[in-house]
């Protein structure tokens, strides 16, 4: 980022930087950075230190390291924050997906047998509990006693992973169904990582899957850029409007 603050810098702009979490809006964890620059900064659409949740601890370092003419000049743009998102990941999936099959038992008991004493415990204290869940699983390559060993990691917190395109075989996401002792798996359908990104049904997406999971997982999330346009974009142009016409 501060290479890009330097170039706006010397081409005259004030420019800031908002981290905006799909989370806020879809269940998905999925932060990105958005830099936002403009000749003009007009005051009731900056800020004068960062706020929650848009500015992070990360970014706020980075800010703090910057030289002190760009942190002079860095603008803490006013984004107000969303209403509280309503939806979970259970939500946006489908019962008989198209184009999915569910995996067999041999292969959700090899996924089990990948997670460690610590998962496997919350996925045994699901079962007890006899509620229907709906985790998100990656496949990670973490180092143990000094070796590389393969982890299934799951998250069941509502919130699916951050959507990847599908470059390897652990970076397809798994959902892993709880519902009451049964335990079953499948991967992801295209559509419903569609709906963790907020497009619409009706948008058409590629007849192959590895296409429409490329498509999608080098998205941007749609109401993250929906938020960010109507309540600092479109502001932003129309004072540049106001200004050129005054």
């Amino acid at each position: 980022m501060l290479m890009v603050r330097h170039a706006l810098d010397d081409l005259g702009y004030r420019a800031g930087a908002l981290e905006i979490d799909a989370a806020l809006f879809t269940p998905q964890s999925r932060p990105r950075l958005f830099i936002v620059a403009s000749r003009n900064a007009p005051m009731h659409l900056a800020r004068s230190g960062p706020t929650e949740p848009f500015h992070s601890t990360a970014l706020r370092g980075v800010v703090a390291r910057m030289p002190e003419n760009l942190r002079k000049h860095f603008v803490w743009w006013r984004l107000e924050a969303p209403p509280a998102r309503n939806t979970r990941l259970a939500d946006l999936l489908d019962d008989e997906p198209q184009g999915v099959t569910w995996q067999s038992e041999e292969q959700t008991q090899k996924l089990l047998a990948q997670m460690s004493a610590l998962q496997i415990a919350r996925v045994d204290a699901l079962r007890e509990s006899g509620r229907r869940e709906v985790g998100a699983v990656f496949r990670r390559i973490r180092i143990e006693h000094g070796e590389r060993v393969q982890r299934a990691e799951a998250r069941f917190d509502g919130i699916a992973g951050c959507l990847r395109t599908p470059a390897g075989g652990s970076s397809r996401q798994i959902l892993l169904f709880v519902e009451g002792r049964n335990v079953r798996s499948r991967l992801l359908s295209p559509r419903e990582a569609a709906r963790l990104m907020g497009v619409p049904e009706h948008y058409p997406l590629p007849a192959s899957q590895t296409a429409a999971l490329h498509l999608v997982g080098d998205a941007v999330c749609v109401p993250v850029v929906r938020w960010l346009s109507q309540n600092l974009l479109a502001p932003l142009a129309g004072a540049a409007r106001q200004r050129k016409s005054a």
